[in-house]
This record gives C-alpha cells, sequence and structure tokens, in this order.
C-alpha cells in the first residue's frame, strides 16, 4: 500500500521546470523502499507496489505499476510497441521534467486490455533507494 506523507510546495520554476507552469505539489511516499528520479530524487512510486518486471522500454528494462505520483502526462498518441499498436502518454518528472515512462491509455488487442490506465516505469530513468 501507498501511504502519503504530506504534501510540499514546490516552485517549478526554480527546480528548472518549464517556464510559466506555477507552483506544484510534490507528493512523499512513505515505503520501506521506492523508486526516485534519477535525476532530481523526485519519489515516483513505492517499490513494493510492482505489478510486473517482465517489460521493456526504449532504455531497456521496465516496469509496470498501477498508479505512480510526481509526474505529468504529455499528448496521448498512437505507437508500435512489441505487442502490438497501442495508445500511449508519456510522462515526465514534476521535479525536473525528465520523461520517466509512459501511460497505457489504450490496447487496441483484446489480450493487452490489462494494461489500460497502468505505468511504465523505465528502470534506467528511476533508482531504487530506501527510506
Amino acid at each position: 500500500k501507498l501511504q502519503f506523507l504530506y504534501l510540499i510546495e514546490a516552485d517549478r520554476r526554480e527546480q528548472g521546470g518549464r517556464a510559466g507552469m506555477g507552483r506544484i505539489f510534490k507528493t512523499y511516499i512513505e515505503a520501506p523502499s521506492l523508486y526516485v528520479c534519477n535525476d532530481c530524487a523526485t519519489h515516483v512510486v513505492a517499490s513494493d507496489s510492482i505489478i510486473s518486471k517482465q517489460f521493456h522500454g526504449r532504455h531497456g528494462k521496465a516496469y509496470l505499476f498501477e498508479d505512480v505520483v510526481n509526474v505529468t502526462l504529455g499528448p496521448t498518441e498512437e505507437r508500435m510497441l512489441l505487442t502490438g499498436i497501442h495508445q500511449v502518454a508519456d510522462f515526465y518528472c514534476n521535479g525536473c521534467d525528465k520523461a520517466l515512462g509512459w501511460k497505457y491509455k489504450h490496447a487496441t488487442d483484446p489480450s493487452q486490455k490489462y494494461k489500460e490506465g497502468k505505468y511504465i516505469v523505465e528502470k534506467a530513468m528511476v533508482k531504487k533507494t530506501l527510506v
């Protein structure tokens, strides 16, 4: 289970984010270990909430999760992946705007429907840390 400890207000422009985006709130995850952004250490997801490690992304290994925090979704696009055509949206770290993975929005193949609404986090973009 994810337990959210508290929210803290951060000014995105001070952290090198996109100008004009205003203020964001970061969610801090209370868990024994979690994955954080490689570049800015923003909390992304508790490591014990992983669904599967049997995925591959643009940069190698990737993990499937039900939900992530402190990210912003990009536009939805159709993409040909190893398992067929999917509608996906890349997501970006709220702390530094680094692309961390994608969200499955729609799968055309009925056998791939279980992925809809879930997130692929690329292992190369995050690091596991102990709290």
